[in-house]
């Protein structure tokens, strides 16, 4: 049984940092591409950022780019979402997802869906 779970989110105030984790088991984690979503209250999903299987490649929305940084451990099946400089606009449920191919990681053609954790950045 394929499972993500998402950790890590909370209540932070503008400036501050959190770290997101997404907990993989039920397939080959290795082998796939991670991706961080997020949607915000009344608007649509939106890509954050991606990492390839090995790593070797990343891609950020460009709303996140120099703040969030995202690396994965497959030795501990885990991917994580290092969040800086928080914004009140940053404030979402995160999703993590994956996917075979690292092909078009901005798209949400993923075959796997986390069920999220919420990101609330006030003061």
């Amino acid at each position: 049984q394929v499972q993500l779970v998402e950790s890590g989110g909370g209540l932070v105030q503008p400036g501050g940092s959190l770290r997101l984790a997404c907990a993989a088991s039920g397939f080959a984690f290795s082998t796939y591409t991670m991706g961080w979503f997020r949607q915000a209250p009344g608007k649509e999903r939106e890509f954050v950022a991606a990492i390839s299987s090995g790593s070797i490649s990343t891609s950020y929305a460009d709303s996140v780019k120099g703040r969030f940084t995202i690396s994965r451990d497959n030795a501990k099946n885990t991917v994580y979402l290092q969040m800086n400089s928080l914004k009140p606009d940053d404030t979402a449920v995160y999703y993590c997802a994956a996917k075979r191919t690292y092909w078009r990681p901005d798209n949400q053609l993923y075959d796997y869906w986390g069920q999220g954790t919420q990101v609330t950045v006030s003061s």
